[in-house]
């Protein structure tokens, strides 16, 4: 037999043991998956549940209509799902690990994303989670913000309104589509005011080859029927008198204009300065609505930077990136207190100026995007 028959031999061989493997791995998790129906305690009992074992114990809790937060929609890269599990979860899987310190495991806390729900389970649930609800909504517009933002509103069906706190977040579902077999969840703040109860705005970045927001930007339009559920989230304005420092980037945006259109409404004029980092002029959006509540708020004001302005852009503002623009503004920051929207490293780095300006840590309040 020549090498290329004696080749194609071993070629065939080794796909047909691909084969009987695949078909093997089939039958598994048709039969040894197959966890029957299983019992999930909450909260000492009172709630008790009935449901099909198998799934992610986030998947199976919203199938419940349980809603728990996910900003990552599942993946175990945002650390949202926290839940205390008494017992039924099994050992902590790799994907959990780092987001768990030692007094969470003591205490049975795990990401519900990454919990498979194998057997009868006892866990904690807190209580404000039971009051979110899923909302039917229709696209009533989209607007381009900048190349890559887009703000989307979404008017409220079913039911027809929500009760919003400023700095909350919803949960958008973008359904299956092209290569996406499955719903994808991805978490997204609302930009507008809570007295707007029957819509919601949101301010979506394009994130190459993302899921949702390639739904967005590809397919989204104008009378599409979009489900969502919330609100979430411990973002929000706290009451007094301090003075206020807001730091955001991109669309970070979000929240902190859903605070500051609050604010304008309610007639809150504490001292506040709004630092909102970009590279370039295209990067830049509600410029004009921020200095039209400089105007509703007199002890408002907005400092907008560019890290890397184009020559064209003939940027006369603040340059720079936006920590080493708040460092330039405040030699002491020890009686304000901050809200911080955008990514880790920006949220990172700003909480460290923030310190280092002598404010504590427990003054810094942040929404951290995944």
């Amino acid at each position: 037999m020549g090498t290329l028959g004696a080749f194609l031999i071993a070629v065939g061989a080794i796909s047909a043991i691909a084969a009987i493997l695949a078909a093997a791995l089939m039958i598994a998790d048709a039969t040894i998956g197959d966890y029957g129906e299983v019992k999930l305690s909450i909260n000492g009992g009172e709630r008790e549940l009935a449901a099909r074992g198998g799934q992610s114990l986030l998947s199976t809790l919203k199938e419940e209509g349980i809603f728990i937060p996910s900003a990552c929609g599942g993946r175990g890269s945002c650390g949202l799902c926290k839940l205390k599990i008494e017992s039924g979860a099994g050992e902590i899987s790799p994907t959990e690990s780092p987001w768990l310190d030692e007094a969470e495991r003591a205490a049975g806390i795990r990401l519900s994303c990454q919990v498979k729900v194998k057997r009868d389970m006892v866990l904690r649930i807190p209580q404000e989670l039971f009051s979110i609800r899923q909302y039917e909504t229709r696209v009533l517009s989209i607007r381009d913000l900048t190349y890559d933002i887009k703000e989307v509103t979404l008017g409220l069906v079913d039911p027809p309104e929500m009760d919003i706190v400023a700095g909350k977040f919803v949960q958008f579902v973008a359904p299956a589509y092209g290569n996406s077999p499955d719903p994808v969840y991805r978490a997204y703040s609302i930009a507008s005011s809570p007295s707007r109860k029957s819509e919601i705005q949101l301010e979506i970045r394009l994130v190459p080859e993302g899921i949702c927001t390639t739904y967005v930007f590809t397919r989204l339009k104008a009378g599409d029927k979009v489900t969502i559920n919330g609100p979430y989230g411990d973002f929000y304005l706290r009451d007094g008198e301090r003075d206020i420092v807001f730091i955001a980037g991109g669309s970070g945006m979000a929240p902190i204009r859903s605070m500051l259109l609050d604010m304008a409404e309610k007639g809150i004029d504490r001292k506040a300065t709004y630092f909102f980092g970009a590279r370039a002029m295209r990067d830049l959006f509600l410029v004009d609505e921020m200095r039209e509540l400089e105007r509703r708020l007199p002890n408002f004001r907005f400092v907008p930077a560019l890290s890397s302005p184009a020559p064209e852009d003939d940027w006369k503002g603040e340059k720079g990136i936006v920590t080493e623009v708040l460092d330039r503004h405040f030699d002491s920051l020890a009686g304000h207190e901050a809200y911080l929207c955008g990514s880790p490293g920006m949220i990172d780095a700003s909480i460290k100026t923030l310190k280092g300006k002598g404010m504590p840590e427990d003054r810094i309040f942040y929404d951290k995007f995944a």
